[in-house]
């Protein structure tokens, strides 16, 4: 019998606080539907590659790697508010706290993450969070 939603959504965010890109990836089925809620037109910032749509285990692998390779990894805290369980739909709510690499500039941003789980597997990973606080913690140009 596969695991309840609640048991994957909390391993995934158990693993994802283990920062191991690998190991999270592997809760993720071999297509999913995963995006996050950025302005079309800002897809493809040099400086937040990780801020795109993707498709596959794989992809989820390389998001979580990219976060990490932009941030600074003693400057990262995740604070879950709650976790709501409908079926097999789940929604983290919380609030992330990080610190861009590229200019040294901390950031709080609010988050909601939208997940689905079919047969033990995430399948649906649609974040809504604080986009223009990354985009400026990450713009070179700012002051």
């Amino acid at each position: 019998m596969p695991a309840s939603t609640r048991s994957v959504v909390e391993e995934l965010l158990r693993r994802i606080g283990e920062g191991d890109p690998d190991r999270i990836a592997e809760l993720y089925a071999e297509q999913s539907d995963w995006k996050l809620d950025w302005p079309e037109a800002e897809h493809g910032r040099p400086a937040t590659p990780w801020i795109r749509h993707r498709s596959t285990r794989g992809d989820a692998g390389a998001h979580f790697r990219e976060i990490a390779e932009h941030h600074v990894p003693e400057e990262v805290a995740t604070q879950v508010e709650r976790i709501l369980v409908d079926g097999e739909d789940a929604v983290v709510i919380g609030e992330i706290r990080q610190t861009a690499r590229s200019t040294g500039r901390a950031y709080r941003a609010r988050f909601a993450l939208h997940l689905t789980v079919e047969d033990g597997l995430v399948t649906r990973h649609h974040v809504y969070e604080d986009s223009l606080a990354v985009a400026q913690a990450f713009d070179a140009e700012r002051r």
